[in-house]
């Protein structure tokens, strides 16, 4: 016969590497005593420290016999190393598609909103042309397709990395009613996206596809500036209802929206209408209104190649802070948000949106 009691005892004295012994470290589990029998399990946290702890055991079995007991049965366990959640890689070569421009599952429109050039407000008319939708009663996603310079994370005040369940499917985010998602948000803060455009058409086809947008009314597509891949790749693989082009009234920003629109019609894009951004200033201080990038151009520029002028929007300090606080100025009240709220109503009752 043997005492568990004295089984405890000769087990805590085994010492096991990095210190203490197998009782004070509580590697032992499920101990029986029968009579002259003695079972237990050892158990490791992974596989190495099971290997470490040969000796131990070795050890334990040899003191155990030398007490009496007949039969010794020790099993060693150990813990795999802990799963890792699936990677998700953003940024691989397009994969082929049949059959033209795909539609897709569960969103009703989709919009792209694009510029010739850089800095002519595009990013904030995306974003705020969204809320004001949401709050229009409209199901609004947004996509943040500027691989290169995303800033809608910023603007919508969102920086939680998406989940990813199984390593393709991903969880998008949700901020003031608008289902959006960026690559800024798979991104450290800062890191460039250094990639040629395969890559970048690869990334663009994830962001469409592998997002879980649920069923939406419409989703605004944050374009980057210029004629490039991003553009061409989705006019070719997604059918989109239109797109809206952004510029400011001067002259050399006219130029490149030019280009834009010229695009479009290349790519048999329909162009659903013109908006003339930073169309006016208000002095905060005195009231006087200033056209600083000139006034009227674009709206001549839509009349010119019939189509649709769908409005002016100001150059406010108040915007520019809202949307560098992660609020646009959409999600509130007063007069800019107005103006938003008015285009998102001429979408609505055109039918765009």
């Amino acid at each position: 016969m043997v005492e568990r009691q004295t089984v405890m005892n000769i087990l805590a004295g085994v010492a096991v590497p990095g210190g203490g012994d197998l009782v004070s470290r509580d590697l032992i589990r499920a101990l029986a005593v029968d009579g002259d029998t003695v079972r237990f399990v050892i158990e490791a946290a992974d596989p190495d420290q099971a290997r470490a702890l040969a000796p131990a055991q070795a050890e334990a079995e040899a003191k155990l016999r030398q007490a009496g007991a007949a039969s010794v049965q020790v099993v060693m366990t150990a813990h795999g190393p802990a799963p890792k959640p699936p990677s998700l890689k953003i940024g691989q070569h397009p994969t082929p598609q049949q059959g033209g421009p795909q539609r897709i599952s569960g969103i009703d429109r989709i919009i792209a909103i694009a510029s010739g050039k850089g800095g002519v407000g595009k990013s904030t008319v995306a974003s705020n042309l969204a809320v004001a939708l949401a709050r229009q009663g409209r199901r609004v996603g947004l996509l943040d397709a500027d691989i290169y310079g995303p800033s809608q994370p910023k603007m919508m005040g969102v920086s939680k990395r998406p989940a990813s369940p199984d390593g393709k499917i991903i969880e998008p985010l949700v901020a003031h009613g608008v289902t959006m998602m960026s690559i800024g948000l798979m991104l450290k803060e800062n890191e460039a996206v250094v990639w040629r455009g395969p890559m970048i058409m690869g990334a663009l086809q994830q962001l469409l596809g592998q997002v879980a947008w649920g069923k939406l009314d419409i989703l605004i597509i944050d374009l980057p500036p210029g004629t490039g891949d991003i553009q061409l790749t989705l006019c070719q693989r997604t059918h989109l209802t239109g797109a809206i082009v952004v510029s400011t009234p001067q002259d050399v920003a006219l130029l490149d929206a030019r280009k834009a629109l010229d695009m479009f019609d290349k790519l048999k894009t329909p162009v659903l209408g013109l908006i003339e951004n930073m169309s006016t200033y208000i002095c905060p201080n005195c009231g006087h209104e200033a056209h600083i990038f000139g006034h009227g151009g674009v709206a001549a520029e839509a009349a010119k190649l019939d189509l649709p002028f769908l409005g002016e929007l100001p150059l406010a300090l108040e915007v520019r802070v809202a949307g560098d606080s992660g609020t646009p100025i959409a999600a509130g009240e007063g007069a800019h948000a107005a103006a938003y709220a008015s285009l998102a109503r001429r979408l609505i009752d055109g039918g765009m949106a």
